[in-house]
């Protein structure tokens, strides 16, 4: 399912430079999305989107890579700095190949990280290869 058939308000309807998107858009619209990396290949759903309260922005998309109906599913706060989006496809586009994601520090739903503690935040960040804030 793809941003366009969550768009409950009608937001993304208007292909016209008028509307929202794709340069503001619906945080409800996103989750779910299809994430692909520049191989083509898909590497995960977007589950969540976390906020850096303080700042106001846009800190990490929390995706999720295999399993079944969410059982046995591995989670990934990926940078959202890291995440382009692809409006022509749909979809979003993370330029990491499948092995390096599938092994990147990873949770599960029952045991979050503390993702306000710097050496957390600092690792993943040089993980997907994201400068300071």
């Amino acid at each position: 399912m793809t941003y366009l058939e969550r768009d409950t308000y009608g937001m993304y309807t208007n292909n016209s430079d008028s509307g929202p998107g794709p340069r503001l858009m619906g945080a409800d619209t996103l989750i779910g999305d299809n994430v692909y990396n520049v191989q083509e290949e898909h590497v995960g759903d977007i589950k969540e989107i976390m906020l850096d309260v303080q700042s106001g922005k846009v800190a990490y998309a929390v995706m999720s890579f295999g399993g079944v109906f969410s059982i046995g599913e591995k989670l990934f706060a990926v940078p959202w700095s890291s995440l382009k989006l692809d409006p022509a496809n749909k979809r979003f586009v993370l330029n990491i190949s499948k092995e390096r994601f599938e092994n990147a520090p990873g949770f599960d739903s029952d045991n979050w990280p503390n993702m306000a503690d710097q050496s957390w935040v600092d690792g993943i960040r040089s993980y997907y290869d994201v400068s300071g804030h």
